[in-house]
């Protein structure tokens, strides 16, 4: 029997294969006459366990959620790994148990995002020996990459955006923290932008048969606004000797309802508050989360 195979297999023509054209398969190599030790075999070197719990997304008495340190192509790709070092066959019935259950818990989560269709759940164990299994979310309606093959389309499609990718994963640690834990990675910065300049409307009543006066404190205009934002009583442009107008405890009155009884009594202030008022400082925003950094590949 030949060490390499003398023809491609299969699945180079299903359409979940993300490569064409002319393919070899390598030479395998000799039989190794034993296998090497994985990352952090010796729990005092262990990636998993020497690793704070802010590089995680959730965290639990028992479990912990970690992603990748930067957006990838699928739109969620997620590790969950036990707090404990311990394998998958070293598990006591009680974690073996809980396993089963934050299995479905975090599948759930990520199906729950937008643009996920379908979570595949791998655990390899080649890599590093603390227990891990990957979460792949596989894109709505991207049927070219149902199969097997979803994480090497991981790495071929172009990354998601990162706000993006940080609302999913703020999403995501919210839903598993209903249940318990911790939920650490947070969404992204909301970018405010707030106008330099502010217009307002302000509605006078004046005394006359003209009605209401609407005065305009546009940019440029050149016109004297009725009131400042310290509520100081400004003289209305055209206003009769005396007449004054305050926002303090003001109400607008507009279009049918400004009746001629609603007309001030000469020499009393009169109660003018702009259409429009202009919004107050920036609110804080949220710093970005560090994304966390897989322990294994």
């Amino acid at each position: 029997m030949p060490d390499t195979p003398a023809k491609l297999p299969d699945f180079v023509s299903w359409p979940s294969f993300p490569f064409e054209g002319d393919l070899r398969v390598k030479p395998l190599e000799p039989i190794a006459d034993h296998e090497p030790p994985r990352q952090g075999e010796d729990a005092g070197s262990c990636l998993a366990c020497s690793a704070p719990d802010e590089a995680y997304i959730w965290v639990s008495e028992r479990w912990r959620v970690r992603a990748m340190d930067r957006p990838t192509g699928l739109p969620m790709v997620l590790i969950l790994e036990s707090r404990s070092h311990l394998d998958l066959g070293d598990l006591p019935n009680l974690l073996a148990a809980e396993l089963g259950v934050m299995t479905v818990r975090l599948e759930r989560a990520i199906r729950s995002l937008d643009g996920v269709a379908r979570v595949h759940v791998n655990r390899w164990g080649d890599g590093s020996a603390h227990l891990h299994l990957w979460f792949l979310a596989r894109p709505l309606g991207r049927l070219q990459l149902r199969g097997s093959f979803l994480s090497l389309w991981d790495e071929i499609l172009p990354p998601i955006s990162e706000p993006q990718w940080r609302e999913n994963l703020a999403l995501v640690a919210a839903w598993l923290a209903e249940f318990g834990g911790r939920p650490l990675a947070e969404p992204p910065r909301i970018e405010w932008q707030a106008p330099s300049t502010f217009k307002s409307e302000i509605v006078a009543d004046t005394p006359g048969p003209s009605g209401p006066e609407i005065v305009s404190s546009a940019e440029g205009s050149g016109a004297t606004p009725a009131e400042d934002r310290s509520g100081e009583a400004r003289v209305l442009p055209g206003a009769a000797p005396g007449d004054t107008a305050s926002t303090e405890g003001a109400g607008v009155a507009t279009g049918s309802e400004a009746a001629p009884r609603n007309r001030p009594t000469p020499g009393i202030p009169k109660p003018v508050v702009p259409s429009t008022v202009p919004s107050p400082g920036n609110p804080p925003t949220p710093g970005p989360h560090p994304a966390a950094s897989p322990a294994v590949s």
